[in-house]
This record gives structure tokens, sequence and C-alpha cells, in this order.
């Protein structure tokens, strides 16, 4: 197999030895039809020189990578599913196929799966995944990355041939098997199962797992410290993490659904895409999941679902750390949250900060707005991109008179005192445009109807290429850092 010289295999998981995974097999899929490949990201961890023969025999049939896992890992987790309490859990239709380092930071990277058959945790499901939620999945990961989120990228969906039978889709249903690139599979879900099982001595293995691999810097600064130091360290870094992701979620006007503790990664990283949805206008009461019937994943809830969360894994580490310690690490999450959140609404709106307190009175004045009038939620964003010096353009907008509304008085004066961070960035072709780039469900909808009833696969390839497009015109990568 021709990798390049980027590839760099690092398969430290299995190192951590028996009580954290479980050696599986891939199924064997009826057909292998390769829809999607992440060149980007495949040329960056030396992937790139695959031919798609090549790709559909490594992500589509799982043989290994060169000097990688020998056989996929079905990783062991338990979790809350809407707050109650599920041991019944695990990769029960994926698992761990690689790891490598990211040849431009020497980050770990790991290859996951979603589709790839049944593993001990299916739990009498057929371990698939359809079509469409593959689809769905590379539309979500592609949009949040383009918005600024610390989010796992779609890197390969294969369309396997077979039917299958689902209560939320019309059935028989096409199917597909996904892998994604992430910075950890490590999830709360993960702590839980070891407390559940009072195995402290595997937590401490975890722990020390995590700060050699993935918190290299945390764990440079503990390097000599005690367990309960150490367990503190890494509960501080997720804390921060994760409230650094929900504060980039806010901004970008996304509703995951599903915040189950399992779906909660100790890196942060936004993971795992069901019922997920974007807001097409300010609603903190809005709900992706149409099985949600209480609202406990809404839009306005998920910073305190993610306090929630966290406040679980804390309990996790009740056998290691102290518990008064425990609790002033969860306060990271809360003193980051905030500011956070106002350090991605300057992003969004490229303006430079001027400190969080200040930051923070725009993006009550932009909320205020935004739920007054029901405005589209990006277009807001779109049109004051880059603040007052877009206010001409803001001016030809389709939705321009709600901007000489009362209600956008305090928006204005307060982006009066700001100064643009990137101003040659208006000038990219996308902000020639009068609307934004969206991902509504609507549209999501209209572009699996082409797929599903015709084969059709342009709309989602344009709508991948306008997302990628919206990606430049911001420079995502100089706003995603680890």
């Amino acid at each position: 197999m021709p990798v390049s010289a980027a590839y760099q295999s690092a398969p430290v998981h299995a190192a951590l030895g028996e009580g954290y995974f479980d050696a599986v097999l891939p199924a064997h899929f009826p057909q292998r039809i390769l829809r999607y490949r992440n060149d980007a990201w495949a040329q960056r961890i030396g992937l790139e020189t695959l031919t798609d023969d090549e790709w559909v025999t490594h992500f589509g049939r799982f043989a290994a990578l060169p000097q990688n896992l020998s056989q996929p890992l079905a990783l062991r987790y338990h979790g809350h599913q809407f707050r109650a309490y599920n041991p019944d859990l695990g990769d029960g239709r994926g698992f761990l196929f690689a790891q490598m380092r990211d040849a431009v930071d020497g980050r770990l990277l790991d290859l996951g799966t979603k589709g790839s058959g049944q593993t001990p945790y299916s739990r009498q499901g057929d371990g698939r995944l359809t079509l469409k939620g593959g689809v769905r999945e590379l539309l979500a990961t592609s949009m949040l990355e383009a918005l600024g989120v610390n989010t796992s990228k779609t890197f390969s969906l294969i369309e396997t041939g077979e039917n299958l039978v689902r209560n939320d889709e019309p059935s028989p249903t096409r199917s597909s098997v996904l892998v994604r690139l992430s910075h950890s599979n490590i999830r709360i879900g993960t702590f839980q199962r070891l407390a559940f099982e009072g195995d402290t001595a595997k937590i401490n293995r975890l722990i020390d797992h995590i700060l050699l691999h993935y918190f290299a810097d945390v764990g440079a600064a503990v390097k000599d410290a005690s367990p309960a130091e150490r367990a503190l360290a890494v509960l501080t870094e997720t804390c921060r993490r994760v409230a650094e992701t929900g504060a980039a979620w806010m901004a970008a006007g996304f509703v995951h659904g599903v915040l189950n503790t399992d779906n909660i990664n100790i890196t942060g990283e936004s993971f795992d895409y069901g019922p997920y949805r974007f807001l097409p206008h300010y609603d903190p009461q809005f709900t992706a999941a149409y099985f949600d019937h209480t609202g406990l994943y809404a839009y306005g809830r998920q910073p305190d679902t993610l306090m929630w969360n966290l406040t679980r894994f804390a309990e996790c580490l009740m056998g290691v750390a102290e518990r008064d310690a425990l609790i002033d690490a969860l306060d990271m999450f809360p003193q980051t949250f905030e500011p956070a959140l106002a350090n991605a609404i300057c992003r969004r709106l490229d303006l430079v900060p001027l400190g969080h307190e200040q930051d923070l009175d725009l993006v009550s004045a932009l909320y205020a707005f935004l739920h007054a009038t029901k405005m589209p939620f990006e277009q807001v964003f779109f049109d004051w991109y880059g603040g007052l010096r877009s206010q001409a353009r803001a001016a030809s907008s389709p939705v321009a008179a709600h901007y000489a509304s009362p209600e956008f008085a305090a928006v204005k004066t307060l982006l009066a005192q700001y100064t643009t961070a990137n101003p040659e960035r208006l000038s990219h072709r996308y902000f020639a445009g009068v609307r934004p780039c969206t991902l509504l469900i609507d549209e999501i909808e209209t572009i699996w109807a082409a797929i599903a009833d015709h084969d059709h696969w342009k709309p989602l390839t344009d709508k991948v290429a306008a997302i990628a497009e919206m990606s430049q015109a911001f420079d995502v990568n100089s706003v995603l850092a680890p």
C-alpha cells in the first residue's frame, strides 16, 4: 500500500491492555461504492496516495493500515442517556480502526467507524448505518468545521448495498459505513464504566494514558504529581475544552440533539451527529430530536447539560481525588464558557475582541435583537461579518429593514466600538452574495430526497462545495487550534 512520508502510525490504544475494549471483526458488505473521501485530511495524514480501490479496501473492507491496529477495537463505556444511567452501552455499530499522528501538529488522531457491523455491544441492533445518516454526518461535520467548531471530520463514506429497516425513516432504506477522524474516542462514559465496576486502578491507568497521548502539555506539568492531582488536571482540562466547544455550538446556532454522557469526548471535540439541527432563528427552546419530548437538550439548555455531564465525570473520580477538589475543578467550565462565547461571537463577526465583559454586552444585545425579530440566524452573522465595515453590504440584505429597527440600535452602537480583525476577507466572493450558506433541515431533506429518489448526488456535492467556499472565506484553519 503506497502511503506518503506524512503517514505516522501510532496504535497506542492497544497498550492500555485488557478492560477497555474488545477486538472485533468488521461486517462483510454485499457492495462497496465510494461516495466521499476527505482528500484534504488524507493528505495531512499521509493517505492521499491511495487509489479509490485501495481506499475501499481499507475503509470498506477494513484491511489494516501499515503498522497499525491488527484488528479493530470496540471500545467499552457506559453512559447517562437522557439522564438515565445505562450500563449496556459500548461501541455497538462502530470500532476504533487505526491511530496515527497528525503530520502538521503531531497530535494523536483516531479513525473510528459508524455502521461497520455488530459488536458485543450491539444490543440486538444490526450494527449498520443508514446512507441518510452518513450523508447527514458528512454535512454536519463540514458545516461545523466551517463555522469554527472543534468537530470530528468525516473521512470516508461508502455505500454498502444493504436494505435497512428503521422506525424513524421510510424503510427499507440504503446502508453505508462511515469513517470519522477525531482526536480521541475516550468519553465521559468510558470513565463511568470503570467507576461502575469500582476499578480505580484502570481509572488511574486511563488518566495516565490521556495525559501522555492527548493532554501532553498538561501531562508535562503534572508529571511528578500524585494520582489525585493528575486526575484533577484531566478533569480541569476536559471542562475547559468542553466549555469552548459548547460556546462554539451556541455561536454557530447548532443543536446537537443527543447530549448523553457517552457523546461527550474528553478532548471536547464534538462528534456523533444524529438528530442535529441548525437554528432557523434564535429560539432557546428549539429542540433537535423528535424524541426529546421535554426539551432536555434544547439549544438554550446545552450549556447546563454539558455542566451536568461534566459533574458525572467528576463523580467517576471520587475514588481518586477529594470531593471538594473535584468541585473546584468543575468551576473551570463556567469560568471558561462566557469568555469563550464572547470570543466565538467576535470571531463569527470578525471583530477584534475588547475584553470579555464588553464583548458579552455585544452578545447580549445581539441575542436580544435575534429573539425580538426572529431574524434568520445565519443571515445576521453574514450581513455584519466585519462589523460596521459591512454596513453598506447589510443595507442590501433581504432582511435589511430589520436593521433600521429600534431593536438593532443597541447592537449598532456596540459594533461602532470594534475594529475588523481581517478586513481583507470581505473581498472574498462569498460575501458578494446576499444570502449565506446554511444547513437547515429542509435543505438536508432536499439533498437526501435527490439521492433516495433519483440517485442524484449533485445537490450533496454542491452543498459540500458551498460549505468549503464559506470555510475558505472565514479562513477557518486560522481559528481552529488544538
